[in-house]
């Protein structure tokens, strides 16, 4: 069955993006977004005074010295430069006129979102429910722009309410919402919101591939290659953030580029693109029910209890010595999450093709994610399968 799979994906790339356009693509994204981020920590002295996040004792913070929180930029000039060059005659990415028109749309309906992160990251005074607001404006923008709202979810009965315009859009809003705040959550360590982004992007990006959908795949490769250009100067020892600015950004472009794979190819089902974006969905969920439910405070309140912060101080701060080196328990976190992300793609990738089998797969990783969260609050594994406890309902 792979081995069928990666020659049906060979033989579709001779009637849709060629090798070296998907090359261009991605390697053109990554030269700007790295070119703007050198240019960016070259010049921090100047800007230094609005973009440096000057608050190092944030009850989620880490880092001990002032950086730059104006990452998002280079990833925004990475994604823009690939319809913008493909404009050229001369130039090799061969973006067909129509699929330029809609990336130059899905990056107008990311304005919204982009500037009130940006705003945060040099003022530090927007407010949060004005940056979900403006996430919810992105969103909506998307869905009138380009048609880019959930036709099904594959779940029986709902699939026949989202027929309805309306209710189809809400689903929609919810989801892209979600799963931008999501991105913008597990933005806490050195490279584990970037690697994040790059591996559900591949996920999505080749299934759209094999199916012979030119325009999501350059959509993906565009935010790939966007984020590992940021990627080579950020990790390991964080010069420069993403910031809310940037990791809204990447978290609106990832989910439209998942509502996008499941509009224009009906032959992906929509629990296979929610098996490869699980951990962080997982996670902004989880941090909703913990702090709303269990916790009673704000649900926009910052804390110290994701997942990966967890993981940093009962295991990193444990396990990997930093006498050396400071920064690398920190990058440490990235190992980690990108060792769940990758496997869990991979797996959704390859046999995630049914609904059944990609629903096993959402399920076996909320699974995973709560057995792994209740041994890190308990410190051993007594009880960390028990309902009563997972939920709440005894302390």
């Amino acid at each position: 069955m792979v081995i069928n799979q990666i020659y049906g994906a060979f033989a579709i790339t001779l009637n849709g993006i060629s090798a070296l356009g998907a090359f261009e693509t991605f390697s053109m994204a990554l030269l700007v977004s790295l070119g703007v981020c050198t240019f960016n920590i070259a010049t921090e002295r100047w800007h230094g005074c609005y973009s440096f996040d000057v608050n190092v004792i944030g009850i989620q913070k880490v880092h001990k010295k002032m950086v730059s929180r104006t990452g998002g930029i280079a990833l925004l000039c990475g994604v823009l430069a690939v319809p913008v060059f493909g404009h050229f005659e001369y130039y090799a990415i061969g973006i067909q006129e129509g699929n330029r028109i809609v990336i130059f749309k899905l990056l107008l309906s990311a304005v919204p979102a982009f500037l009130a992160g940006i705003v945060e990251d040099l003022t530090k005074k927007v407010s949060v429910r004005t940056r979900f607001c403006s996430i919810l404006a992105s969103a909506v923008l998307a869905a009138w722009l380009l048609g880019a709202y959930l036709p099904r979810i594959d779940i029986w009965g709902l699939d026949n309410a989202l027929k309805l315009l309306p209710i189809s859009l809400a689903v929609t809003v919810f989801a892209v919402v979600g799963v931008t705040n999501s991105i913008n959550i597990v933005d806490g360590f050195h490279g584990v919101a970037g690697a994040t982004v790059v591996i559900v992007l591949a996920g999505a990006g080749f299934l759209s591939w094999q199916v012979g959908d030119t325009l999501v795949t350059q959509l993906a490769l565009a935010g790939m290659g966007a984020t590992i250009g940021f990627l080579i100067l950020n990790y390991p020892t964080g010069r420069l953030f993403m910031g809310d600015g940037g990791a809204y950004f990447l978290g609106f472009w990832s989910a439209e580029v998942a509502v996008l794979t499941i509009v224009r190819n009906p032959e992906i089902n929509a629990w296979q693109i929610l098996a490869i974006y699980a951990y962080p969905v997982i996670e902004v969920i989880f941090s909703m029910y913990r702090r709303k439910i269990l916790r009673k405070t704000f649900v926009g309140a910052p804390d110290r209890l994701h997942l990966h912060s967890l993981f940093y101080r009962r295991v990193a701060c444990h396990r990997i010595s930093a006498r050396k080196y400071p920064w690398i328990r920190n990058a440490g976190v990235a190992c980690f999450v990108s060792t769940w992300l990758a496997t869990a793609t991979i797996i959704s990738v390859l046999i995630g093709n049914t609904i059944s089998f990609a629903i096993m797969l959402v399920l076996f990783q909320i699974f995973i994610y709560i057995a792994i969260y209740m041994r890190l609050v308990r410190g051993h594994w007594g009880r960390c399968f028990n309902p009563v406890i997972i939920f709440g309902w005894r302390s």
